[in-house]
């Protein structure tokens, strides 16, 4: 179909038997782009493209998606959607480099959960639509990437028409779009590294008292399974469970003890997460001379 069939056509929505099927171009083949990039190949869309900094970087991955290998600064092919999909520091410089490049870029975006799409300004300067998609879900390996997307969320940052478009592109994915202002990214780039981290921080806390004890740690998954389905069916406030909840200073106080005596290296870290939940809790005034006890050996 030719080129101009697609261009005349809203942004992404390449007309009659091919509507829905976008040709996209990936700039950069980490684990995010290339990620995206299998998710859209088996979704029915086309990788025209994969650039990377040299032909090294982007030619396996390009093979294996059936796609152009090209250079940062190599002429675009013809596409729908532009994926700029490197590290946040490097958006700006890449869209500054693809301005200068030729070949058409109707629409282009980054991956990026933090950087604004102000970062994408050169490319708008000369009549790109730009805007921005994150998926708030880990993607450790493209392969493994790409499975964990669908059922996931995915944040959307454009105006109209091109958020449409990206909207149906996320739930061609599999993932569900939803909106993101672009001066709220900092707190939600915030939020997603809380919620995908702190709790693991938790759980190392809770490993080694487990393995201190002569535990299996793969006993608690079960009540830790639990726990996060309670948080999202009832609210973390209301899921809280524990003798903090419940105003129970004595059996606080016995845990410190056993922490302080058994692993001191987490005293703190443990301390520090019942200071939280009892703040959470309404209970601050119960633990707090509870927390203060210098337990540490002199």
């Amino acid at each position: 179909m030719p080129a101009a069939s697609y261009t005349s056509a809203p942004v992404g929505y390449p007309p009659d038997g091919n509507r829905g099927r976008m040709r996209i171009v990936i700039v950069g083949p980490g684990r995010a782009g290339l990620a995206l990039a299998i998710a859209a190949a088996r979704a029915g869309h086309r990788i025209v493209a994969v650039a990377g900094r040299d032909l090294d970087h982007a030619s396996p991955a390009a093979a294996a998606l059936g796609a152009t290998a090209l250079t940062l600064g190599d002429a675009i092919p013809s596409s729908d959607l532009v994926v700029i999909a490197t590290g946040d520091d490097d958006i700006a410089a890449v869209a500054s480099t693809m301005a200068a490049s030729p070949g058409p870029i109707t629409a282009a975006v980054h991956l990026s959960g933090l950087a604004s799409v102000a970062t994408l300004a050169p490319l708008a300067d000369r009549g790109a639509a730009t805007g921005s998609m994150h998926p708030l879900q880990t993607l450790p390996t493209p392969e493994a990437g790409a499975d964990r997307l669908a059922g996931s969320w995915m944040a959307v940052t454009a105006d109209e028409p091109l958020a449409g478009t990206l909207r149906e592109l996320a739930r061609s994915l599999g993932t569900h779009p939803f909106p993101l202002a672009d001066d709220a990214k900092p707190l939600y780039h915030a939020g997603a590294a809380a919620a995908a981290n702190f709790p693991l921080a938790s759980l190392t806390i809770a490993h080694d008292l487990f393995t201190a004890a002569g535990v299996p740690v793969e006993a608690a998954r079960p009540l830790v399974e639990a726990a996060v389905a309670n948080a999202f069916e009832m609210g973390p406030r209301s899921a809280l469970t524990g003798p903090v909840v419940r105003g129970d200073a004595a059996t606080v106080s016995a845990q410190l003890d056993a922490v302080a005596a058994a692993t001191p290296e987490w005293l703190d870290g443990f301390s520090a997460q019942v200071a939280l939940i009892a703040r959470i809790a309404g209970r601050w005034d119960e633990f707090a001379d509870v927390l203060a006890v210098d337990r540490r050996a002199s």
